[in-house]
């Protein structure tokens, strides 16, 4: 008799087992996807507070409607390098041989103003940069500062999609957040 209850107890130990073990999985493929994310979320953050440093520093006398440079200004390539080996150099960007970008070469959108947005393609995903040289910073005074805002944007695909997709097959997941963070320095020159 005592054999027979010792069985029964192992097979309630089997089923609870195979009941709790896709709900570990799930979260521990949770937080480490999680962490991953806010992890490329701090070197995009890191990326944009570079990139707004170096282009509060360079001049604005390029960025000049009347210019034949201002659809693509020289002073902005710094700030694009700058925000480019951040990344890459973080892990956030894939080199060439890795699969990835094989240089920040940078497709210029038309400005609007003194802002401009750039992207990176092929890294494996588009990198979206945008650089505002007249934003406006309040002192809480009478008087303003003008600054520079960079956004850095670049995607960030989740592998928890994979561990959902494989428990509960149809369901769809958003696979891919886009990051975005922005930096505000008051311009130098």
């Amino acid at each position: 008799m005592l054999r027979f209850a010792w069985k029964q107890d192992e097979g309630s130990a089997l089923v609870e087992f195979a009941v709790a073990l896709p709900l570990l999985v799930v979260f521990i493929v949770g937080i480490y996807d999680f962490s991953g994310a806010f992890n490329q979320k701090q070197k995009i953050e890191h990326a944009a507070q570079e990139g707004a440093v170096n282009a509060a520093a360079q001049p604005m006398t390029d960025i000049d409607p009347a210019n034949s440079n201002y659809a693509n200004p020289q002073s902005l390539q710094p700030v694009l390098t700058v925000i480019f080996n951040s990344l890459t150099n973080s892990g956030v960007l894939l080199l060439a041989n890795q699969g990835g970008c094989k240089a920040a070469t940078a497709t210029p959108s038309p400005p609007s103003g003194l802002q401009w947005t750039y992207t990176i393609s092929g890294c494996p995903d588009d990198l979206t940069i945008t650089i505002n040289r007249g934003r406006v910073l309040t002192t809480g005074g009478p008087t303003s500062l003008i600054g520079t805002a960079v956004t850095v944007s670049y995607p960030y695909h989740w592998k928890f999609n994979s561990v959902i997709q494989f428990l509960v097959p149809g369901a769809t997941y958003a696979a891919t957040t886009d990051l975005s963070e922005t930096s505000t320095v008051h311009n130098q020159m």
